[in-house]
């Protein structure tokens, strides 16, 4: 679409996504953010067109970033930094929300009252089918 791989590099420390690496991408970057900034700073800008516009937005950035990470230039030995990396991170998050689940029961219990987020028993759930599947169709390749 707008960016393109070869201006950005995986970001290693401080969380997932990408980093510029040209100006080109610092451009990039720039011309994403900017114009949004902008924006939503005008005050006199309608509370539904805010909205819309930035669900556009939104939409843009995400699929062209996504685009972006998917394509990036990776030696075999950076795929498999990054593979053991996100594991790594994923097992940190299953740990900290099976512990936040556990928690509401204990204190929903202690209340006599039954509080739990489902949004979140429904993530570990649906994290743990697509493990599953992905397991299902990686054995058989």
């Amino acid at each position: 679409m707008l960016g393109r791989p070869e201006w950005f590099t995986r970001r290693k420390y401080g969380g997932w996504g990408i980093r510029p690496t040209t100006w080109q991408g610092y451009l990039y970057i720039a011309f994403l953010i900017l114009p949004f900034v902008f924006f939503q700073a005008v005050p006199s800008v309608n509370q539904d067109l805010r909205v819309q516009v930035t669900i556009v937005w939104l939409t843009i950035l995400v699929t062209d970033v996504g685009r972006i990470m998917m394509n990036l230039p990776l030696s075999s030995k950076e795929r498999q930094i990054e593979a053991f990396s996100e594991r790594n991170a994923l097992w940190a998050v299953i740990a900290v929300l099976i512990f936040g689940v556990l928690f509401q029961l204990l204190t929903s219990v202690l209340n006599q009252s039954m509080k739990v987020d489902w949004f979140i028993v429904g993530a570990l759930g649906v994290g743990a089918l697509v493990k599953s599947i992905s397991n299902f169709i990686l054995e058989r390749k």
